[in-house]
């Protein structure tokens, strides 16, 4: 990357980066900057261009896949490019050409950005603010006190319950504070390969020390993610995880020595994005063998099952977790859920209602006992339920959904067209929430807006099969065949006989015609 360079557009990234889709995806960002840094290379005025990263991938390097089981340098070094554009470069003759570039070896930090821009713009940093600027020489070349940075790696702990990692760099030396820990000299070994750790018990106390000094607090318990959100991952495959905190870790739960689990679940979730459910559930099952008090191994699991029609073979999974002792509340928001939708429904309030009794409980809940409500028959509770998540999370689809779907139990459109309508508007990419307002418009004899609306549905979210049902089958009885077959076709391939055998014939039969 030269901010400097005139932009050069690159070959079509699906071929010449085939097979190495990262690469693809560094290049096509790469490309997207090349104009607005063309812009600005041509400006009067000069522009401070700062390019950096959040994270790097490990992409194997130590057998993680991707980012966040470690804090090796393959995710934790990032670059930072700090370039000026425009201005005397951009000048006619006569004025300056800018000092090359040059590449500093010092280790330079986030918190750094903001004092080197305030300095490259003549202001000065409040004495408070961490970090410092890299514009002086020293700072870039040596010869300044070295910099200690704290890092951490929290997921494995929050999603799957194994240790936490936390650790410092200082200068080139790195510790990393696990139940095995591990001390690099990166000057000498950048791939850290060569674990020090133990070698020489003096530095190990110093690194151990200097961690201790930025008495960092460990992290609460993780926020759970919006409803819409936790859809939308669950269309993907993944279940969100919240493991309690250990008051001991041990080297078994060392994120090294089971990064083997990290790679079958990265293999399980690409299993359930191409629809190898059978695959995936095998993975998940040797993953429970291996650590049967893994929360997130069940619930993945569990939703595997249902998405390949296996209701009673889901709420078995998560069962089978109650009874190994593993008490989780979304894991038993999810279990009621399931009960609910196969007619538990008594099941269902009994496990869900202690749970929403906890004024903190999360939004996931209280939707399931709301919908569950919603079976039984009690709607005024449900309606309750619906009303006392909207109020906390006003800016959620979900509750306004599942209001919207009672107005239209009862009949009543104008209601269920405003809480459809607020949704939509509440998450644009709510694909229920499109397909809601399809139902209601279909009722109120708006058949083209509620087809437009379950082809929104069915964009955002190809997985949607009430939306491709309806889309198909109304299209179709609309004498739009050629425009129906292709909802159809996805939906006979896609939805689960045990949840949709009565839609499935109906379907073949409209194919034939």
């Amino acid at each position: 990357f030269d901010p400097h360079a005139p932009y050069t557009p690159p070959p079509p990234f699906d071929t010449q980066y085939a097979g190495r889709p990262y690469y693809g995806e560094v290049a096509a960002t790469d490309a997207a900057l090349g104009p607005l840094l063309d812009e600005l290379r041509g400006a009067a005025r000069p522009t401070l261009v700062i390019v950096t990263g959040d994270h790097g991938e490990g992409l194997g390097d130590h057998g993680e896949l991707s980012h966040g089981l470690f804090a090796y340098e393959a995710t934790l070094r990032v670059p930072l490019i700090v370039a000026e554009l425009g201005g005397a470069e951009a000048g006619g003759a006569g004025q300056p050409r800018r000092a090359a570039g040059e590449v500093s070896p010092v280790p330079a930090r986030h918190v750094d950005i903001l004092p080197t821009i305030l300095d490259a713009v003549g202001q000065t940093a409040p004495g408070d603010l961490p970090g410092r600027s890299l514009l002086a020489a020293s700072e870039r070349r040596g010869g300044a006190p070295a910099r200690t940075s704290y890092f951490e790696a929290m997921g494995a702990m929050l999603n799957r319950g194994w240790a936490p990692l936390t650790g410092v760099l200082a200068d080139r030396e790195k510790f990393v504070d696990l139940p095995i820990p591990e001390r690099y000299d990166l000057s000498a070994d950048a791939a850290e390969r060569v674990n020090l750790s133990g070698r020489d018990a003096a530095r190990d106390r110093t690194l151990a020390a200097s961690l201790r000094g930025f008495n960092a607090a460990p992290p609460g318990q993780r926020r759970a993610e919006d409803p819409e959100a936790a859809a939308r991952l669950r269309a993907l495959g993944y279940v969100a995880g919240s493991a309690p905190a250990k008051t001991r870790y041990t080297a078994a739960d060392d994120p090294k020595q089971l990064v083997d689990l990290d790679q079958a679940v990265h293999h399980a979730v690409d299993a359930v994005s191409a629809r190898r459910f059978a695959d995936a559930a095998a993975i998940y099952e040797r993953v429970i063998a291996r650590r049967p008090d893994m929360a997130i191994a069940y619930r993945h699991l569990a939703f595997v099952e249902w998405q390949r029609g296996h209701p009673q073979g889901a709420i078995g999974v998560l069962q089978r977790a109650l009874g190994a002792g593993v008490a989780q509340p979304a894991l038993a928001a999810q279990l009621g859920g399931y009960l609910a939708d196969t007619g538990r429904i008594a099941e269902a309030i009994a496990l869900l209602e202690p749970l929403a009794r906890d004024p903190a409980a999360d939004a996931e809940t209280m939707n399931a006992l709301g919908i569950a409500y919603v079976q039984a028959g009690r709607r005024d509770q449900a309606a309750r339920i619906f009303e006392r998540v909207l109020a906390a999370n006003p800016d959620s689809s979900v509750p306004l959904e599942n209001l919207g779907v009672m107005a239209l139990d009862r009949g009543d459109l104008t209601a269920a067209r405003r809480y459809f309508e607020r949704a939509v508007h509440a998450d644009p990419r709510s694909s229920r929430a499109h397909a809601g307002l399809g139902v209601m418009l279909v009722r109120s004899g708006d058949r083209a807006g509620a087809v437009a609306s379950w082809r929104r549905a069915v964009q955002l979210d190809p997985a949607n099969l009430d939306a491709l049902y309806n889309a198909g089958t109304t299209l179709a009885r609309d004498g739009q065949m050629e425009a129906a077959r292709p909802y159809l076709e996805q939906f006979l391939k896609s939805a689960p006989p045990a949840f949709y055998a009565k839609d499935l014939k109906e379907v073949e039969t409209l194919l034939r015609r």
